[in-house]
């Protein structure tokens, strides 16, 4: 079992930039499997949506195609941590982010990576805005 949690959001102007940052702890290490980081986002009335995510024990990422080359994924293993890096904020943006992690065999980044169904552990979430 892993408890994720959320910080870092608040409240930037259009073409702001915003780090977010998902601390893991619990049992974050399980032979044979590999713990994965995803960060979803809620919408003001509207579904959650799959952003970004990735796994420890490579490099790889994998990003939803509206946040693609704005938002980076990076991992601090030795924090058990996971950031991602806004650039170019719209108020588009503007929403409640979470952070879900759970552990898989092997996992190959895809679409099943931002489905919210694919994880069990999820934070509180860190809400946040973009407005002029």
């Amino acid at each position: 079992r892993v408890r994720p949690v959320e910080s870092g959001g608040g409240s930037v102007e259009p073409g702001g930039s915003l780090k977010i940052s998902c601390a893991v702890s619990g049992d974050t290490r399980r032979a044979g499997r590999r713990l994965c980081v995803a960060w979803f986002r809620r919408h003001p009335g509207k579904e959650r949506e799959g952003v970004a995510a990735t796994c420890t024990g490579g490099s790889s990422t994998y990003y939803a195609d509206s946040v693609k080359g704005r938002f980076t994924v990076s991992t601090d293993i030795a924090e058990s941590t996971v950031y991602m890096q806004m650039v170019n904020l719209s108020p588009e943006d503007t929403a409640m982010y979470y952070c879900a992690a759970d552990h898989f065999t092997a996992p190959r980044l895809g679409a099943w990576s931002l489905k919210s169904e694919t994880f069990d552990f999820w934070g509180q979430g860190t809400q946040v805005t973009v407005s002029s």
